[in-house]
């Protein structure tokens, strides 16, 4: 499992009870919820997705998640960002989720975005600005 000095960007989420499954710990489908969130948290926030109207628009097209510790309710969680590698048209992203406190990881996943154009679905070259912004988070 991936370090926490290993990631470049953190985004805080709380657990909810909802999320948790008969087992009392949170089901897998919230974990890709979280990965998610906090890649489309940080493109909002560096002003490269608007939801509405940005052009281009990332498409997941591969994903997965490594599990190392359960996590429950209520537990705040530290998600940790980075980006494996920047494709012509895609980007790789790595998370790492750590209950606050931790050194060690619960889980880690990576997700690859692949940019297209809103209208017509097509792969496109990442511009310039989302290029750069993204090299700020390269492992």
């Amino acid at each position: 499992m991936r370090l926490r000095t290993d990631y470049r960007h953190w985004h805080m989420v709380a657990t909810r009870w909802r999320d948790i499954d008969i087992y009392a710990h949170v089901n897998n489908v919230e974990y890709y919820t979280w990965f998610d969130t906090v890649v489309q948290s940080w493109l909002i926030e560096q002003g490269l997705l608007d939801l509405g109207s940005s052009d281009p628009i990332g498409l997941v097209v591969e994903t997965g998640c490594r599990y190392a510790a359960p996590i429950g309710f209520p537990q705040n969680l530290d998600i940790g960002l980075s980006v494996a590698r920047i494709g012509n048209s895609s980007v790789t992203y790595h998370l790492g989720i750590f209950p606050q406190g931790e050194v060690a990881a619960a889980a880690e996943g990576h997700f690859t975005h692949v940019y297209v154009d809103r209208a017509g679905r097509r792969p496109v070259s990442l511009p310039p600005r989302w290029r750069s912004a993204l090299e700020t988070l390269l492992e």
